[in-house]
């Protein structure tokens, strides 16, 4: 089969625009503008690369319609040596984003490069001026469609991963760290003493509650269990009782029981009015001292001890001062208070309306902080994985 290359005139074409025309041979072969201009410097140049006819030809016609001479040669004809690539030219659809059209000077009307008008008829050398060769558009290129599919895939990969880490997380922030993490000079007996405060009263939600002060009372101890009271779904605070002041339970150990290392072999659990506590293996509940545990049922109408009573956490080293006390209310509900550490049984949990509330230690700072982190990514991960899910939808429907 034969084959064939091109050859550079270095010549424009009849009425083409110079500036034009080097601007598309630089777009064309690659070139610098300066260095496609040295190639229209009126002596012949040929193009590297051998095509078939009907490549040739379209090549050709690229270029003139750019403005720029050129001849087809058989290969083996004697042309002159290659110093161009041609492959720019060897797909046509390359050309096409530079080809140009001209405006005739006396008609204006628009159409390919040429010597004469093909509307109104006129020589453009003889006219006086050339024709305006006007560049084509550049066609838009396609935009590229979101990437519904991979973006999902690791959306997806994120939630999970967020899930483990705050199921992980969720266990290791309520465990007991040890013994030297606490200032056990502190966790020494509770400090209960005879008061003077008379009985007053205090109102929440409408409701009137009578206060009695047996002792003053002081305690430092660590969170092991607690169990908030306010919550809608305590029905015997919230409905039977209409109990609006106890606002929380708190299981605290201290003493012995802490410095040993021992409450770490326990478990506990909070139920509505009791902290429940069981050893983990053996030996463990004879090293437990059950007289250095209390449960504590805290009230206030304070809120900024309110808000520090809400704040503690499973492992946290607390300080609370406020009165034993006894309280009730006009509907019939009443409840008291143990003024002893040694009992047990129903009766055996110290009510204290707080006067004073702060944490001194807190526990597993790091663990709770991924633990609301990994939680919060989880759930907006899942959010934009649904909004990517529903948007892909809708995109599928108009498709």
């Amino acid at each position: 089969m034969k084959r064939y290359c091109l050859t550079l005139t270095g010549d424009l074409l009849p009425g083409a625009e110079r500036a034009a025309a080097v601007a598309a041979l630089a777009a064309a072969l690659k070139l610098s503008e300066a260095q496609a201009g040295a190639f229209l410097n009126g002596r012949s140049r040929p193009l590297r690369g051998e095509l078939s006819q009907e490549r040739a030809q379209q090549a050709r016609a690229g270029l003139e319609r750019i403005g720029v001479g050129c001849l087809i040669h058989e290969v083996g004809e004697g042309t002159l040596e290659p110093v161009l690539a041609a492959d720019a030219f060897r797909r046509p659809s390359r050309l096409s984003l530079t080809a140009a059209t001209m405006r005739c000077p006396s008609c204006s009307a628009e159409q390919p490069p040429g010597e004469v008008c093909q509307d109104c008829g006129i020589v453009f050398a003889k006219f006086g001026r050339p024709a305006t060769p006007r560049r084509a558009p550049a066609a838009r290129p396609e935009a590229r469609p979101f990437p519904y599919k991979t973006v999902g895939q690791l959306l997806l990969l994120i939630v999970l991963w967020s899930l483990a880490l705050a199921f992980w997380s969720h266990w290791k922030k309520d465990q007991l760290p040890p013994p030297d993490f606490y200032d056990t000079a502190r966790l020494g007996e509770p400090q209960q003493t005879p008061t003077a405060a008379r009985p007053f009263q205090v109102e929440a939600e409408g409701i009137v509650y009578t206060i009695e002060p047996l002792y003053d009372y002081q305690l430092d101890g660590v969170v092991v269990s607690l169990h908030d009271s306010d919550v809608f779904w305590d029905i015997y605070h919230f409905k039977d009782w209409k109990d609006f002041i106890n606002i929380r339970d708190l299981c605290v150990v201290w003493g012995g029981n802490v410095t040993t290392g021992a409450f770490r072999a326990m478990s506990y659990h909070n139920t509505t009015w009791t902290c429940w506590v069981a050893s983990r293996g053996t030996g463990a509940a004879a090293a437990f001292a059950t007289d250095q545990l209390s449960n504590n049922h805290l009230l206030t109408q304070d809120p900024l001890i309110r808000r520090a009573l809400k704040s503690a956490e499973i492992g946290d080293q607390v300080r609370l001062r406020g009165k034993l006390a006894r309280y009730s209310h006009s509907g019939g509900f009443q409840r008291g208070t143990s003024t002893s550490r040694t009992d047990q049984g129903n009766g055996a949990c110290e009510t204290v309306y707080l006067d004073a509330f702060e944490i001194t230690r807190k526990a597993n700072t790091g663990w709770r902080l991924v633990y609301r982190s990994s939680v919060t990514t989880a759930l907006a991960a899942l959010l934009v994985l649904t909004v990517l899910f529903f948007g892909s939808m809708a995109r599928g429907v108009r498709d």
